[in-house]
This record gives structure tokens, sequence and C-alpha cells, in this order.
């Protein structure tokens, strides 16, 4: 996996689930606010600190995540 300036995974932040860099918000959290219909400005909207940048780092974390997974299908 290629490294994201954006996320940083460290073990003492919320149990070393990936997060926006400097914050404890997880790139679990974004994506799932996005599946629901959020905007990345409603995003921005609750939590100010983040850029549009951290939604985009999140979003291409997950999609480099799921292309170096290997699936079995039944």
């Amino acid at each position: 996996m290629r490294i994201h300036d954006g996320i940083e995974i460290n073990p003492d932040i919320m149990f070393g689930k990936p997060v926006i860099r400097n914050t404890r918000i997880t790139v679990e959290q974004i994506l799932r606010k996005l599946a629901g219909g959020m905007t990345p400005e409603e995003i921005i909207t609750d939590h100010p600190h983040l850029k549009p940048e951290d939604i985009y780092a999140a979003q291409e974390f997950a999609a480099d995540y799921l292309a170096d997974e290997v699936t079995a299908y039944a």
C-alpha cells in the first residue's frame, strides 16, 4: 500500500484505525457520512477544521486499501 500523507495510523489514536492526520476523525467516519448522503461541504460544516482535501484523502485511502485486498468469490 502506498503512503497517504493526509492519513495516519497510530495504535494510540482511535485504536489504530486510519484517521485524518492530526485529528481523531476516522476514514470510516468520513466514508459513512458520504455513504449516508452527506456532501463534503456538509461534513466540513460538522467538522470545520477539515478541508476538502481531507475528504478526498479518506476516499483515496479507502480505494487504495480495497485495491490491495484479495477477494474470494463463492
